[in-house]
């Protein structure tokens, strides 16, 4: 099955403790790109100025993400700046450039349009909402939001989850889009809204899977060190979404071990800045770190009673 994403193409200035990278090659679409064509055909529908280099194009092209629906337009590409705490407890934005982004309308090409598995960005619902319409009728939609669209767009943000199969957000996302503070009343109430599935990523304490008869959990792979964890939640939404495309079929046991495909791509994303690391991953690598992941899970036999 063939992915279509419809998000971001950015240049990243981030500061951590490991250091500063400037220009550094991110946004929504750049990562889910790069894990999901790990696993299925992986087309991007994305805005950049005549400022985003050829060059950078060009490595996500060499790993097979189809280019066709990115649009270069007079003006410079979308930039964001962030420095991590030491421990990245906290992220504080030092600057936000929508650039060519603020008038992105996404114009879906007639050859993705009948894509099977659909992945909506962090973009406006508006444009979530215009981009579902354009499609002839994908088989799996999945969506990303933030805070922003959830206390400023709420009308267009409920009309388009309620279209939609799976919602992918953090926590604290979830919780404000429920109004509600626990985890499972809160995806409770999210799928009361419309979709059939919500994942719900809480960084380095692993991601929640939560269907109408399933609730479980994938921890996160220990890393010994953590360079970068911007785009972490984006790729983790491309292994996860590339994951089920491979499996043609979106039951529950393909989405909980779409959690786990999600959970080793981003473990990859975070050591090292931007694409670096990621960029450079296989299948056999998600292989090899997938037995580092299963044993860290506590066998979960003991008895209580004879």
């Amino acid at each position: 099955m063939k992915v279509v994403v419809v998000g971001s193409m950015a240049y990243d200035s981030v500061e951590t403790w490991a250091g500063k990278r400037e220009r550094a090659l991110g946004g929504s679409a750049t990562y889910f790109s790069l894990a999901s064509s790990l696993f299925a055909q992986t087309d991007v529908v994305a805005v950049v100025g005549e400022d985003f280099a050829s060059t950078d194009l060009a490595r996500l092209g060499d790993k097979g993400v189809g280019l066709g629906g990115v649009q270069q337009v007079a003006g410079e590409t979308f930039k964001w700046g962030g420095r991590y705490s030491r421990y990245f407890e906290t992220r504080e934005t030092l600057f936000t450039e929508l650039n060519v982004f603020s008038s992105f309308e996404p114009d879906i090409p007639s050859d993705m349009r009948d894509a099977d598995v659909l992945f909506l960005a962090n973009i406006h619902p508006r444009l979530q909402l215009n981009v579902l319409d354009q499609m002839t009728s994908p088989k799996f939609v999945a969506l990303d939001t933030m805070n922003f669209w959830i206390s400023g767009e709420r009308k267009h943000l409920d009309a388009v989850i309620s279209k939609v199969d799976l919602l992918l957000l953090n926590d604290e996302e979830a919780f404000a889009l429920s109004d509600s503070g626990n985890m499972l009343q809160a995806a409770e109430a999210i799928m009361a809204m419309g979709p059939q599935a919500v994942v719900i990523k809480r960084g380095e304490h692993g991601a929640w899977l939560f269907t109408k008869d399933h609730t479980g959990l994938v921890p996160a792979v220990p890393l010994h060190e953590v360079i970068d964890p911007t785009g972490a939640g984006d790729t983790f939404a491309g292994g996860f979404i590339g994951y089920l495309a491979r499996a043609g079929e979106f039951g529950l046991e393909s989405l909980k071990q779409a959690m786990v495909a999600g959970t080793l791509a981003a473990s990859y994303c975070v050591q090292d800045f931007s694409i670096d690391r990621l960029e450079d991953v296989s299948l056999q690598d998600l292989a090899d770190r997938h037995g580092k992941l299963r044993g860290i899970v506590a066998d979960l036999d003991a008895k209580f009673v004879n």
